[in-house]
């Protein structure tokens, strides 16, 4: 596997500490550490096949201090198990890792009806709302 893919997990809730103790918003910590998660993921499907991207998430990330975004990333990793056909990670069943707190990834408050609705299961039950799109990269 590629030294990038080793530990993408870890990088991604490093990044999204820093970017929290900063004070960025948690927008901000989606849109970068996690969608980047996610294409790191892809590109470890595409590049070396199914079990390269599960691998990725073997190791639980550590707690970035934001309950919100630990949800996410436990949402993500069981979104995509679910997606593609692999085991849901031990450490993103824990329940400590849901938002005590609903967290809608889009300030515009319009939006959160439709987020309420088109979430996938593996984030509405942890608190972490986002619209369909918010998965699709190009």
């Amino acid at each position: 596997m590629p030294s990038w893919a080793n530990d993408a997990v870890e990088r991604a809730a490093a990044e999204a500490v820093r970017r929290l103790s900063t004070g960025e918003p948690r927008k901000l910590v989606w849109r970068y550490p996690l969608l980047q998660l996610l294409d790191d993921y892809s590109s470890a499907v595409d590049q070396l096949g199914l079990d390269a991207g599960e691998s990725l998430w073997t190791r639980e990330p550590p707690r970035t201090g934001d309950r919100g975004v630990d949800a996410a990333f436990a949402a993500l990793a069981e979104h995509l198990a679910r997606r593609d056909g692999w085991a849901v990670p031990g450490w993103a069943r824990d329940p400590s890792r849901q938002s005590p707190e609903w967290w809608f990834v889009t300030d515009l408050v319009g939006m959160h009806p439709t987020a309420l609705v088109e979430a996938p299961l593996s984030f509405r039950k942890r608190g972490v709302f986002i619209t369909r799109d918010a998965l699709v990269r190009v």
